[in-house]
């Protein structure tokens, strides 16, 4: 039942001020904000203020200009019931309004997706559950985002939702979504909220954090009238072209310039008996109305937000004309107003409502709220379909019906969690626990069975006892879905507390408290308190023995997880299989594809690769046939990374994307930024480094936990130190630590961690620094499946100490660190092409620490990577052969052969802009007399070689003297009195040498000297 608008007509606003004063800056910012939306940058504009300031106002003037401008407008807001707001209520009405002006359009829009957009657009038919919770609540999310862009291609779309500060949880994910997720459209979001309202723990706060964080938000916050604004107001409300100044001063100094206060003065300026309280004052117009006026505005206050004349209509229970009279009363006086559907009634201005309803007696509120539930339970069509469960349990729940309440509470839980509003449906279970406890035994047997809780062993029984674990068990699942840790680790404290209290019985069940142990270990990890081995280790012995159940398969599939990434042995295989095998024996298809994944990971590991890929495919391809999400991000991150750690790159780039092709077909935002970190990596061994910072970015802006982050910040910081940016490097290091910090040390992210570190010591010439690092990783050690990342490091480590021959002050030390690479790298085995390739480059590149460069292990060097695609790496090894070329002092032939390798090298490293791979290159043609980019048909291409070495970087005579005593420590003093000439000349020679060797410092150009062989060695203190 409805009242059409017309039934209204006539009734005037006689209070509202038809002059719009005092919010022309503001007014110009949203302007603003729609002239750049109109160009394709989405907006978000939150506007703040204390109540009765004029945030409605404002926003009803610019959605009037809005329109004007051919933009389309929509209105939704958060709706209150009692204390709590419905999920996803305002974006509900967004997509409401706007399926009524472009149902065509928007039912295209949403084809193949409308069962799972009908959780928030109930007209677009029954919602289906194809995906698990936790997915499912992300692609809803990506869904509504797809869906804004896409109605927005053709038109500006402006979206206002209101009351911001009655937002549920989950309304304020989806917008915060929203916000991040929308790039590229013709939108406006405005949101506006009472600042008032928002005291230190309120839930707005952390999100209005959030917001002024991101760069595409603006906030614009309202203050109240000056005099002269309040002055424009009270002369629109009279009609005057000047208001009484005694009546400006006094209204003024009441209302203090809020706009709804000076409206309410106005219209009661005759009574000069007003109390100075703020509630009096806003009772005033609600007592002038007839009696029966006030009791319709009693008890719609009860009702909510807003009310639905049908169920006010049978809540109040007198005939429609008094009804009619009653409302038309009301909102003759701007008590209440229609809503925008004219389906119902909401109060003019909330403060209004709230003081009706704090004015009614304890007993009043709950005998009304009784009346309500009694309605809706008689005829549930009396509110929209998916607002009755949750309005059915708060309105029981405010009635004081532990017997109505608690089945209603646990019902529309039910209802939450097929929206994917988590954290409405942890309230629901909370107050369901609350009310527990006074609910008889009979209310208790009389209550839904368990609803759903992952691998959980319901019992389906009537034990008290074990249903309130059941209810725990729900109540820790739906927590973790809504990121509320602290919850889930009370109620899973609880549940372990009342298992091993309990003697024998249902509730001695290890399989339950398997479950609750799988969970802690899960919470550990995601609270970064400990890497949960321990309660998995729990778990795992608690199922022992057991038959096959999801909570066993579960169990040993995580434990098998949990090896794949710490130190393990070759038992880990055996347990995965068990996992996969438990898994299919129970039909937990999801667990035994997790499982699979897993095992795949293993068998490559042990030298197995070709079985472990297929395993690892089978589980991919099957789980994107499924739609298991969650599988499939973790299934093809996965795949790819064990492609990359073969060599095989191509391969790994071509599935990583496709994992990513098909999260964004699904919808799902979780592990792109996982897939994007890892494309980055193999983007980085291929060469492609521009598109490899690219794919970095896109990791960042799609990262959905710090873990996701860290490979791509890793491989960040080795594509600085490659591109001669240490100072970059050590920022991309500082954040690994920080995103792994210290509660779960990984050997795939501490042994990248150290050569990161080494790498950024060496470039900035700290060996010793370098030294210990690498001491100290390899004291850790490297376990069983850690030799991918010690292969690097071990390379690192070499680069280190050629890099420093030849200087005096590198010399101690060095023999004991080769011995060290050496023994290490005989250790761990060269399985595959890339591990092999390293070993190539560390043997090669230790025998040149050593001041043997070998021309033979260079070129086996080159020949493994010419198997592979890793261009920077072979053009490094290019140039150390053509080093090793000239150093042997080779015929023309020779010459030719190693200017070429110095020509390709150089090319690559300038095309990737590897700075100091370039300038080795440069260096080395310099002293060899090479051009790098010689004449097609220039017969000076290849000088004849320098007679001294000091001669091919043009040093004169006395230059290379005072070279020889620079690379033995001496001082320019010393070198003066060594030479016969004065301490200003020797200066003004080391300034000349280091110009002309390229080099920073004495320290770099002594370096130089004894590798290029310019000086003889000797120690540095030889004077």
């Amino acid at each position: 039942m409805s009242i059409p608008c017309a039934m209204l007509d006539g009734v005037q606003a006689s209070s509202i001020s038809p002059v719009f004063v005092g919010r022309g800056a503001e007014l110009s910012e949203l302007t603003d904000a729609l002239a750049r939306a109109a160009v394709g940058e989405p907006q978000v504009v939150v506007v703040g203020g204390e109540a009765g300031v004029g945030k409605t106002r404002l926003l009803e003037e610019f959605l009037t200009a809005a329109r004007r401008a051919d933009a389309v407008t929509a209105v939704g807001g958060c709706i209150e019931i009692g204390a709590d707001g419905l999920p996803f209520a305002p974006v509900s009405t967004l997509l409401r309004s706007l399926y009524r002006q472009f149902e065509a359009e928007l039912s295209a829009a949403v084809a193949g997706q409308e069962g799972e957009l009908a959780r928030l657009l109930p007209e677009l038919g029954e919602p289906t559950h194809q995906f698990d919770d936790e997915v499912g609540r992300a692609r809803l999310f990506e869904l509504t985002a797809r869906l804004l862009e896409s109605l927005s291609r053709e038109r500006t779309l402006v979206l206002s939702v209101e009351d911001l500060h009655w937002a549920d949880r989950s309304t304020r994910e989806l917008l915060a979504y929203l916000i991040r997720s929308v790039h590229h459209a013709r939108l406006v979001l405005i949101a506006s909220y009472r600042s008032d309202d928002i005291h230190r723990r309120h839930p707005l706060r952390p999100f209005l954090a959030e917001l002024d964080r991101l760069r595409t938000v603006q906030r614009v916050e309202l203050p109240r009238l000056g005099k002269e604004e309040v002055r424009g107001q009270i002369a629109g409300i009279q009609g005057v072209p000047e208001p009484a100044g005694e009546l400006v001063e006094d209204v003024f100094q009441r209302s203090e310039g809020n706009p709804f206060f000076v409206e309410e003065l106005v219209a009661h300026c005759a009574t000069c008996d007003i109390s100075e309280s703020l509630r009096d004052l806003l009772l005033v117009r609600v007592e002038a109305l007839p009696e029966a006026a006030q009791r319709v505005v009693q008890i719609a206050a009860e009702g909510g937000t807003t009310v639905e004349f049908g169920l006010l209509a049978a809540v109040v229970g007198a005939p429609q004309d008094e009804l009619l009279a009653a409302l038309r009363a009301a909102v003759g006086a701007h008590v209440l107003a229609p809503t925008e559907d004219g389906d119902g009634y909401r109060f003019r201005h909330a403060l209004v409502r709230e003081a009706v309803s704090d004015d009614l007696l304890p007993g009043e509120r709950a005998a009304l709220n009784r009346r309500y539930a009694e309605a809706v339970e008689a005829n549930p069509e009396l509110v929209r379909a998916e607002h009755c469960a949750a309005r059915l349990a708060s309105y029981w729940y405010h009635a004081h019906d532990t017997a109505k309440a608690l089945p209603a509470v646990l019902e529309a839980a039910v209802e939450a969690r097929r929206r994917y509003a988590h954290s409405e449906q942890l309230r629901l279970l909370n107050r369901a626990l609350e009310l527990w406890e006074s609910a008889t035994p009979e209310t208790r047997r009389s209550l839904r069975p368990f609803d759903h809780a992952d691998a959980y062993p319901a019992c389906g029984c009537e034990d008290d006892a074990v249903r309130y674990i059941d209810l725990l068990a729900e109540t820790v699942s739906t927590a973790l879905l809504a990121g509320e840790r602290k919850r889930a680790q009370t109620s899973i404290k609880q549940a372990l507390r009342i298992l091993e209290e309990a003697e024998g019985g249902h509730l001695g069940d290890p399989l339950r408290a398997a479950w609750f142990w799988t969970q802690k270990s899960k919470l550990k990890g995601l609270n970064r308190q400990g890497d949960g081995w321990d309660e998995l280790a729990r778990a795992q012995d608690l199922v022992r023995g057991l038959p096959p159940s999801p909570v066993h398969a579960e169990a040993l599939a995580n434990v098998a997880a949990y090896a794949a990434l710490h130190p393990h042995g070759p038992d880990t295989i055996t347990t995965a299989q068990r996992a996969v095998d438990l898994a299919g024996v129970v039909g937990a298809e999801a667990i035994e594809l997790h499982a699979r994944v897993t095992l795949g990971y293993l068998l490559v590991e042990s030298g197995n690769a070709e079985a472990g890929v297929t395993e690892m495919r089978a589980a991919a391809r099957r789980s994107g046939e499924q739609g298991m999400v969650a599988v499939v991000g973790r299934a093809y991150t996965n795949l790819g990374d064990v492609l990359h750690s073969l060599g095989r790159f191509a391969e790994a780039l071509e599935v990583l994307e496709e994992g990513l092709r098909l999260l964004k077909r699904f919808g799902q935002p979780s592990f792109r930024g996982w897939l994007h970190g890892n494309r980055g990596e193999t983007l980085y061994a291929l060469g492609r480094w521009n598109e490899a910072e690219r794919a970095f970015s896109d990791s960042r802006q799609n990262a959905d936990s710090p873990w996701s982050l860290i490979t791509s910040s890793l491989v960040a910081g080795q594509l600085a130190v490659a591109r001669g940016r240490p100072g970059a490097a050590a920022e991309a290091l500082e954040e690994v630590r920080r995103l792994c910090g210290t509660h779960d040390p990984q050997p795939q992210h501490m042994i990248p961690m150290f050569a990161l570190e080494m790498d950024i010591e060496a470039a900035r010439g700290r060996l010793d620094a370098a030294r210990e690092l690498f001491a100290k990783a390899v004291e850790i050690g490297f376990p069983m499946g850690s030799e991918r990342y010690a292969w690097p490091l071990l390379f690192s480590a070499a680069t280190a100490e050629s890099e420093a021959r030849g200087l005096p002050s590198a010399e101690p030390g060095r023999a004991e660190v080769l011995a060290v690479i050496r023994r290490t790298a005989r250790r761990l085995p060269r399985l595959y092409p890339a591990p092999t390739v390293y070993g190539l480059l560390i043997d090669a590149e230790v025998l040149r620490a050593e001041g043997r460069s070998d021309v033979t292990r260079w070129e086996e060097a080159i020949a493994g990577l010419d198997r592979l695609d890793m261009p920077y790496l072979l053009a490094f090894a290019r140039c150390r052969l053509a080093e090793a070329l000239l150093d042997a002092g080779t015929d023309r032939a020779g010459r030719e052969r190693a200017a070429g390798l110095l020509r390709q090298a150089h090319a690559v490293a300038d095309g990737l802009d590897a700075v100091p791979l370039r300038d080795a290159a440069e260096l080395l043609a310099a002293r060899a007399r090479i051009a790098l980019r010689p004449e097609p048909s220039g017969p000076t291409a290849i000088a004849p070689a320098p007679d001294t070495p000091g001669e091919s970087f043009g040093l004169t005579r006395r230059e290379r003297d005072v070279l020889t005593l620079v690379a033995a420590g001496r001082s320019n003093r010393q070198i003066a009195e060594e030479l016969y000439i004065s301490p200003k000349t020797a200066s003004v020679h080391v300034s000349n040498i280091l110009s002309k060797l390229d080099v920073g410092n004495r320290g770099q150009a002594a370096a130089l000297a004894h590798r290029m062989g310019m000086v003889s060695p000797q120690p540095a203190s030889a004077r």
